[in-house]
């Protein structure tokens, strides 16, 4: 058998900067003091007089970015989740979605998978925040491959895009010939009959591991990769809740406002179903090695095979 590919999604987005950058010569990131942790640092090496870095100063930034999109320039913020999300939220709001300029935020180390960066840099709550901003886009890549078309899908979209990527190397399951990544549509990567399960970000190869061990156990689980948070694609999560009669939604992220949120509105409204949402349960996180924080939280197969078992 051979060995599993594993690359972390912020990497794919510091490749996937400079491929674009050859392509689309109005395209500019800008950074805070991160260019090496984000990996916006291979963009600097290819395009230095196309890089700006900001200093410690995201809010400041995301205004800088403003300007630059009222321009003309497709600007690419970039920082950590936490800071990106977090700290710049008003001028994200504000200087960005209000007037609907064409900034790009790419936000890296989300979740808890940070590891030993610990609590207040693992955030939890990123998708939720951006989510409830008017006309923002949110997208939350599972892989090296479906980060590197994230974005360049958020260059040809006209408007303000928040992308997730994390630190952690996960398993690169999107490397097929007929892998298409279109804006605001999932991806059924196994179809099954006794529940749905509806993942998001690195949740997805987990849910793969557990659709397998739940096999084993006689339970058909279909599982789906919703990679745009929103705009979410409701006809997807209407077919596989009716398919299935119960569905279960995984991610690395609160299990308050992110992609189970978005999944229960949908369903509350127009197809009442039974919904397990596994996430991380209104806690903060804390530091420890990246997977032995993702098994502690139950977000690994075996946490999601368990819980998904017990809901059937």
């Amino acid at each position: 058998m051979s060995e599993v590919v594993k690359v972390a999604t912020r990497d794919s987005y510091g490749n996937a900067l400079v491929e674009c950058g050859k392509e689309y010569p109005n395209l500019v990131v800008l950074d805070a003091d991160l260019a090496a942790a984000t990996k916006t640092g291979t963009f600097l090496k290819a395009f230095p007089e196309r890089h700006i870095d900001c200093g410690i100063a995201e809010c400041n930034m995301v205004g800088i970015a403003a300007g630059l999109a009222a321009t003309g320039k497709i600007p690419f913020v970039s920082s950590f989740a936490m800071f990106a999300a977090g700290r710049a939220f008003e001028q994200v709001r504000n200087s960005v979605a209000y007037p609907h300029l064409n900034v790009k935020i790419g936000a890296t180390h989300a979740g808890i998978s940070v590891g030993e960066d610990g609590a207040t840099h693992q955030c939890n709550e990123d998708i939720a925040l951006m989510r409830s901003i008017p006309g923002m886009v949110v997208i939350n890549p599972s892989d090296d491959v479906e980060a590197k078309a994230a974005v360049k899908a958020a260059i040809e979209h006209d408007g303000p895009v928040y992308l997730r990527f994390g630190r952690l190397a996960t398993p690169v399951i999107n490397d097929t010939p007929d892998y298409k990544f279109e804006l605001g549509k999932g991806v059924v990567l196994r179809e099954g009959k006794d529940v749905a399960i509806i993942a998001t970000g690195l949740c997805v190869a987990e849910a793969l591991a557990a659709a397998d061990k739940l096999a084993a156990d006689g339970i058909s689980a279909k599982v789906i990769n919703i990679h745009t948070i929103k705009p979410l694609d409701e006809e997807l999560v209407l077919a596989a809740a009716k398919e299935t009669g119960k569905v279960v939604t995984v991610e690395e992220h609160s299990v308050i406002g992110g992609l189970g949120s978005a999944v229960c509105d949908c369903l509350s409204e127009k197809a009442p179903t039974p919904v397990l949402k596994i996430g991380v349960n209104d806690v903060f996180g804390e530091s420890g090695p990246a997977t032995k924080l993702i098994a502690k939280y139950g977000l690994d197969a075996e946490g999601i095979y368990s819980k998904v078992k017990s809901f059937v």
